[in-house]
């Protein structure tokens, strides 16, 4: 099965030409690179990289938000099993990819999130690990919900999530053992991050709402499985 890495990137200059030639270096049958609209070099040094590494690079005039540039590389992607890799990663290695595809090609899991081990919050009690960016999954189990991914924005992992608890789908994580993805707080300045938690707060809450029907198959698949017969 042939497997295409996504990582969609927004004002990302310091870490993006790491983390696309780190994972170039890998098993990865296809490399795919959002740039949703950034207004930093980002786009520059994509172009410089092309010159010496094969990837394809989707170019967004405006910033769309995750949900679209995911959703955008998803219907770029060739490959059937789609693995998407934050933008602002260091340390990434090729064990963390093989932790991410293994379950999936093992069929032990539909979906795998995996959680950087070097982050502000202690991993080992991340509340917001299903959150978490490092994700593998097979695309034909995406398709169905693709365009309502161009339109959550920062709810776009929640959505994922939903929807697959709602189709009895089995999700695994994973531990990506000394990988580092820095925080909001790390990346920008005390109010920037704090105005940046409050929006993609408010984008999550969204999300939920828009898929209430998704919410109400999990609860009664959750009341059933807890009937005893």
């Amino acid at each position: 099965m042939k497997t295409t890495a996504i990582i969609c990137a927004y004002n990302e200059e310091k870490t993006i030409k790491n983390v696309v030639s780190n994972i170039s270096d890998y098993l990865i049958d296809e490399i795919i690179v959002v740039n949703d609209g950034s207004l930093d070099n980002t786009k520059e040094i994509l172009t410089d990289l092309q010159k010496e590494i094969n990837f394809k690079c989707i170019e967004l005039s405006e910033n769309k938000g995750k949900g679209y540039a995911m959703a955008m590389g998803v219907e770029q992607a060739k490959g059937e099993i789609i693995v998407f890799i934050d933008a602002d990663l260091s340390n990434l290695k090729e064990e963390h990819f093989f932790q991410l595809l293994s379950p999936i090609l093992k069929n032990e899991a539909d979906m795998v999130l995996g959680q950087a081990t070097e982050t502000l919050i202690n991993y080992s009690v991340n509340p917001f690990k299903s959150l978490s960016g490092e994700r593998a999954l097979r695309k034909k189990d995406i398709l169905p919900i693709l365009n309502k991914i161009k339109h959550s924005r920062f709810g776009v992992e929640t959505l994922i999530n939903i929807y697959y608890q709602s189709q009895g789908k089995k999700i695994k994580y994973v531990m990506l053992n000394k990988l580092k993805h820095p925080t909001k707080f790390q990346n920008t300045t005390t109010i920037n991050a704090t105005k940046e938690f409050l929006i993609a707060g408010q984008e999550i809450a969204i999300t939920v709402l828009n898929n209430y029907d998704l919410i109400l198959k999990i609860i009664k698949k959750s009341i059933y499985k807890n009937i005893k017969i």
